[in-house]
């Protein structure tokens, strides 16, 4: 029998470290670190407050690759959801829903019940937060697709449903979209049918112009922006073009030929006050940019969907090296057939892919010193190939071969199928909706006046991404379970609760055992023993 209980309504935490207010939620919490100065290790304690607003507002997203297959399906299933539509499959009925979404369709443990059994609640459950079906969708892309017409070409979601959605998606049209043909793969030119033109200075002020026109005319309070659009070359960062915030702003003023689209787009969302996320792996964030949205107090996150190869890298590596057995080759291929492939089929996309996906291993390598020397890394190599047959449905084939005691071998191989859409678009609303809760919680330490929001780079929104982009300073964390308590956790600061630890130390211990039980079975026990 399972010992574990689900609250799936709302709850009120009962403690003097948690005030609920008609608009926020303020709590005390005591945030416990320890700190290692050669061989000495301090625990360090620090006293702050965490101001949680409780007011969401009207909020409206803008997608950058509107009409691709992450787009259309990423507002084909936020409809779907709202509609609560079902549809016909080979398997049999079928009903929406956000499965493969962290916040939407997964659990954290709340606490335990009186017997010592775990309760479990929605992650969702745990602040208030925006809901994808609320949202008011725009954006852009370089075709003119409508989005009922994208949703067929993508061939993501079951023909029945398709046709269910078509009338609520051919009416909305993607604006026209920035297209540097340098920073693309030319055969994406065949699709570019609906792109800006002036100078690369004008193109952001209309991007701006969209951004203002789409909140006032849906009446929003406020607007993120997420590019998932193709994948681009990496731009080179130079000194006087895009090294800081000053020269990244004059060097879209006068042209600038190394600053991308999605740096266009970045600029011009800071300057709107917008979140922007990035959703692929190219240098978006070039150190003007970052400076850019630090000066602005705007933020900004990224980099690449995590959603299936390197997800299950992250977990799988993480697990060897938490076991004491060392990897030393990990050799990753991938052959997919969306446009997504087709665009990384030329080298420099290719390039920028090769080097988020290859990245991810480094911290839990660095973390093992006892495996590992100075310096020392796994060979690990990254191919995509692609095939156009596939279509959406990418496949992917890992072998890791690790060394074991005594000089024994242990090599593991692994075929995914991954379609590749329906694992990126439910990242898309976790992205937005933990970036949304971000802009509303403050901390402050305690002795100091003055609440303070979190650092422009949006780390916590890593768990997401392949190539976290993380703070000057700080350092990358790919561990696919600890990105996850750190949102987990940082939700239950919100509340004044600490943090979830395993030590389940009721479980252990025979006297603590003995009075669990006793709870468990009620008064009708209490009595009888006492008899």
């Amino acid at each position: 029998m399972s010992s574990c209980l689900n609250l799936d309504g709302n709850f009120k935490v009962e403690s003097a470290n948690c005030k609920y207010g008609s608009d926020e939620i303020i709590a005390d919490y005591n945030y416990e670190t320890t700190i290692v100065d050669g061989n000495v290790v301090k625990p360090l304690s620090t006293k702050m407050q965490f101001k949680t607003s409780t007011k969401i507002g009207k909020t409206g997203v803008m997608l950058v690759g509107l009409g691709g297959n992450n787009g259309c399906t990423c507002v084909a299933g936020a409809i779907a959801n709202k509609l609560k539509m079902t549809w016909d499959t080979k398997e049999g009925p079928q009903k929406a829903n956000y499965w493969g979404s962290l916040l939407l369709a997964s659990t954290v443990k709340l606490g335990n019940d009186a017997g010592g059994n775990g309760v479990y609640t929605p992650m969702s459950n745990m602040l208030p937060m925006l809901n994808p079906d609320e949202i008011v969708w725009g954006g852009w892309d370089i075709s003119s697709m409508n989005l009922g017409d994208a949703m067929k070409r993508s061939k993501v979601l079951d023909v029945d449903l398709q046709k269910k959605l078509y009338p609520y998606m051919k009416d909305i049209n993607p604006l026209p979209s920035v297209y540097f043909p340098d920073f693309i793969a030319a055969n994406q030119g065949e699709r570019a049918d609906n792109v800006l033109t002036g100078t690369k200075q004008e193109q952001m002020d209309t991007l701006r112009k969209n951004i203002q026109d789409f909140k006032k005319e849906h009446e929003l309070e406020k607007v993120i922006i997420l590019w998932t659009a193709n994948t681009e070359r990496f731009s080179a960062v130079e000194e006087g073009v895009n090294d800081t915030a000053d020269n990244i702003l004059a060097s879209i003023a006068r042209g600038e030929a190394e600053v991308s689209a999605s740096t266009v787009f970045a600029v011009a969302s800071i300057l709107e006050g917008c979140t922007f996320i990035n959703g692929s792996p190219q240098n978006t964030f070039v150190p003007g940019v970052v400076e850019l949205a630090r000066k602005h107090k705007s933020f900004i996150a990224g980099d690449d969907f995590k959603s299936g190869q390197t997800k299950m890298k992250s977990v799988l590596v993480d697990f060897l090296v938490s076991a004491g057995i060392k990897p030393v080759s990990i050799v990753s291929y991938n052959h997919l057939g969306n446009n997504d492939g087709k665009n990384l089929s030329a080298p420099s996309q290719f390039r920028s892919k090769e080097i988020s996906k290859s990245n991810v291993v480094d911290d839990m390598v660095a973390s093992n010193r006892t495996l590992f020397e100075e310096d020392e890394h796994p060979d690990h190599v990254v191919v995509i190939k692609y095939v156009p047959y596939v279509a959406d449905s990418k496949r992917a084939m890992d072998e890791y071969t690790s060394e074991i005691f005594m000089g024994g071998k242990n090599t593991i191989v692994m075929h995914n199928t991954c379609e590749d859409s329906l694992l990126a678009t439910p990242l898309i609303y976790d992205l937005v909706i933990l970036g949304e809760l971000c802009e509303r919680i403050q901390v402050k330490k305690e002795g100091e006046r003055d609440w303070e929001g979190f650092h422009p780079v949006l780390s916590l929104l890593s768990y997401m991404l392949k190539a976290p982009l993380v703070p000057g300073g700080a350092p990358v964390v790919n561990a696919l379970f600890t990105q996850r308590c750190a949102i987990v956790n940082v939700m239950r600061a919100c509340l004044g609760l600490a943090p979830d630890n395993h030590m389940t130390l009721e479980h252990r211990f025979e006297s603590t055992l003995a009075s669990l039980e006793e709870e468990a079975n009620g008064p009708v026990a209490k009595k009888a023993r006492k008899e």
